[in-house]
This record gives structure tokens, sequence and C-alpha cells, in this order.
């Protein structure tokens, strides 16, 4: 007999209003000066200048999901995911009734607990201790139920030394791990969570991972989860929903909704990307980049690094009508645009620069050179009067996660900026 659904979205839809201004600086008080006696002469023209006018709408339209329909049935383990932008956040976002659906609704039979956001739930001037029992209570827990949980809960999170310090004073990782272990062990029917794990160490991501996994096989809860780690959606979740633009592309068993993701080179998020017919790639190049691999230097293809792991590009191509092939290079960029570095063979090669028609290049980055975060590689393929053969952009993304690289017990948070670097520092007395 087929398990009943316990959540239900049907036609959601959401969209929000973009406003476009044209950007704005700082102006002296003469610029201002200016700036007032054109606005008045332009009023005084306006009714001879009218057809003249600029009518380019300054607000749009933007539908971040469209016509959502699914059942999730009990028990079920389903991850989500999607390239940035495609829609994920929002949709956990409505599940959580963090916000409304402008179209459609859905319905939830059971008590929801969602970790969006380092920290959501949590108020910064109260105690690890203090803030247990409110995040308890904003999740429907009574004060009872929260003290039988109480002591399973700070053991898994770790931070006992720390449960009556203010948590504005935790780390970002103390803060998930505490975030984490409230939403996890206050027994909810369902538990959403998002990218936000990815701000852990590799010991509690796993020992997160196996919380989920008892949650959901164990105890017959329903797990939503959100990720750019394939290895993680393929190990915890048993079937996937694959978004783009807004909307439901397919959903199926996770392997098959993983390679379906992969094959329409939506998935930059994979450690390994073919790269024959990628959207990327810029036009009128020759397809023969065929594929680039993220792997760390013992073999092992996998998309998220730790600060202190060397990360391998491998980039492979082949062509059989070109003579001129002269060199590979690749570009890591940050999430928001950022030119983060980048290298070529001829960096590494005295000239001539020659490559064979077929093979794999290899470029290993050393550890500790990039700070957490998620970043995206473009992969080159060049000829001997400089010019480009083949480049796809955005070709394959992937993540550098925490790690204590100063031996401290200081971490690197994303605002402290996007290299972390290798320094020593000294102290004197007079």
């Amino acid at each position: 007999m087929p398990m009943s659904w316990i959540i239900k979205a049907e036609n959601i839809g959401k969209k929000y209003i973009i406003s476009h201004q044209k950007k704005q600086r700082y102006q002296t008080i003469q610029e201002e000066t200016i700036k007032l006696a054109k606005k008045g002469v332009k009023k005084i023209l306006s009714p001879f200048i009218s057809k003249y006018r600029d009518n380019t709408p300054r607000k749009e339209d933007f539908w971040a999901l469209r016509d959502i329909n699914f059942e999730i049935e009990q028990g079920d383990r389903v991850g989500i995911i999607g390239r940035n932008g495609a829609g994920k956040s929002t949709l956990l976002k409505i599940l959580s009734r963090i916000t409304e659906p402008t179209t459609g609704k859905f319905t939830a039979k059971g008590r929801i607990a969602s970790l969006l956001e380092v920290g959501t739930g949590f108020h910064p001037e109260l105690t690890g201790r203090e803030n247990i029992f409110l995040n308890g209570s904003i999740l429907g827990m009574s004060r009872a139920e929260i003290k039988k949980k109480f002591d399973e809960i700070v053991a898994f999170a770790e931070v006992e030394k720390f449960l009556d310090t203010p948590v504005k004073r935790y780390s970002s990782g103390m803060y998930v791990r505490l975030a984490f272990a409230v939403a996890a062990h206050l027994e909810p029917e369902i538990l959403i969570v998002d990218e936000v794990l990815a701000v852990g160490d590799a010991q509690f991501q796993k020992k997160c991972l196996g919380k989920m996994e008892e949650v959901s096989k164990g105890e017959g809860r329903t797990v939503l989860f959100v990720s750019h780690n394939m290895g993680a959606i393929q190990n915890l979740c048993n079937n996937c929903i694959v978004l783009d633009k807004g909307k439901i592309l397919v959903r199926s068993k996770t392997s098959e909704a993983i390679s379906y993701y992969s094959s329409l080179g939506l998935s930059n998020s994979l450690g390994e990307v073919i790269l024959e017919n990628h959207k990327n790639r810029l036009s009128g190049m020759q397809k023969i980049l065929k594929k680039v691999t993220l792997k760390s230097v013992d073999g092992n293809i996998k998309n998220d690094f730790f600060q202190n792991e060397d990360i391998c590009i491998e980039i492979e191509y082949e062509t059989n009508n070109y003579e001129h092939l002269a060199g590979a290079g690749f570009i890591i960029y940050s999430i928001e645009g950022v030119r983060v570095g980048g290298g070529n063979t001829y960096m590494n090669f005295q000239p001539p620069h020659i490559i064979p028609n077929k093979g794999k290049i290899q470029f290993i980055i050393k550890r500790e050179q990039i700070n957490i975060g998620n970043f995206s590689v473009t992969v080159s393929l060049g000829d001997h009067q400089g010019g480009l053969v083949d480049k796809v952009e955005t070709a394959i993304d992937f993540s550098i996660l925490q790690y204590d690289i100063y031996g401290t017990g200081y971490l690197l948070r994303k605002e402290d900026g996007i290299m972390s670097l290798n320094f020593n520092s000294k102290i004197f007395t007079e």
C-alpha cells in the first residue's frame, strides 16, 4: 500500500518586482547644485520635449518560481538541485512558511523545522542555552519537550564550554552546529536543510548527514535537502527534484536526476562535467574541449575541498583537424563574478608551446590559497597566434570549506576575503 503524501505543492509561483535604477554615487555640492538646476530647466521644457522622454520601464516582474507541482511522501529524502538562481532557496522559504507564494498553495501534514541560514531563529544577544529554548519554542515545542532533548542537543553540537556565552561571539561553525542540533533533535515531522551545512568542518558534515539519514530512515521523518555537493545528495537522498529558471525539469531517482542534470550542462557543481554540448561555450568556438574534472591529488573526483587540500583541475580535449594547439588555461571566479586568478601552460613551459591533438592537462592549485566560498572555473584552449580555439565559461563549480589552517582554532569566514593569506606574525616588546 503506497504511503500518503506529507507535503503537496500545487501550482506554486513566486513573483518579485525588480526595480531598475541608474547607479548612484556620492556627489559634491557643486554637482548637486548643477543637478537641481538641470531638473528645473527640464521641468520648464517638459511640455515641449515629452515625446523624446525615455519610456524604458523602471520595473519588471521576475518569476523566481513558476508552476511548481509535486507530492512528497512521508519518510522521503528529497534532494533539490539546480544552479544558483534556479529557485531552490525560494522554494524552501515557501515550504518553511517564511514567505508566501504569489500563486498556488502548498499543504504540509506535521511540524516543519528548517535550517536555511546560519543562526536562523537565534537571537545574538542570548546565550546558547537560551537560544535552544527560544528556537525550540519557535518550532512549536513545549518547554518540557525541549528539556527532554536538551542534553542530546548540546552533546551533538559540541558547544558545552560555550553554552552560557552569547551566540554573537560564536564562530559560524559553532553557530551552525547548534542550529542544526536544535532543528534535528526536536522531532519535527519534516526537516528542511539548505546549503548552510557547507560552513561546517568535514567531521561535522558527516555527522549531520548521518543524523538526517537516521531521522528519515530510522524514524520515518521527511527530509528536504538542498546542496551543491552531489556526493552528499547521492548518499542521503532517494530521489531528486531538478530546478532551472524557477521550473521543475525532472523529478526522479537520485542517480537518474544527477545524470540528467549533468547531461544538460546545467550542473557545474559535479566533480566532472562533459563539455561537448555545454551551453556556456563561446559562440564560434570549435568543440575541442571534451571534459573538465575536479579531483583531489589522490584521484578522488569531488567538487568540495577543504582549505588544507590541493585542487586538481583536469582538462580533457581532442581534435582531428587542428595542427596548432599551443596550450590550455583556466580562470577561477567567485560566485559574485570576481576574478580570483588563473593559469595556463604558457606560464609553465618554455616555447614552443606545442601540445598533442588529444590528451589531458592537469593544473594543481596549492592548498590554503583560496578562502571559503563558492567558485566557478572557466577553461580554454589557445593557438600559436595567441587566439582562442575553444573556451567554455563557468564550466564547473566548486566550494572551499572551512579548515583550521592556522592551527589556532581561528576559522576564516567568507567576509575575510577571497584569498586566505599564508603569513606569520611576531610580537615585540620594548
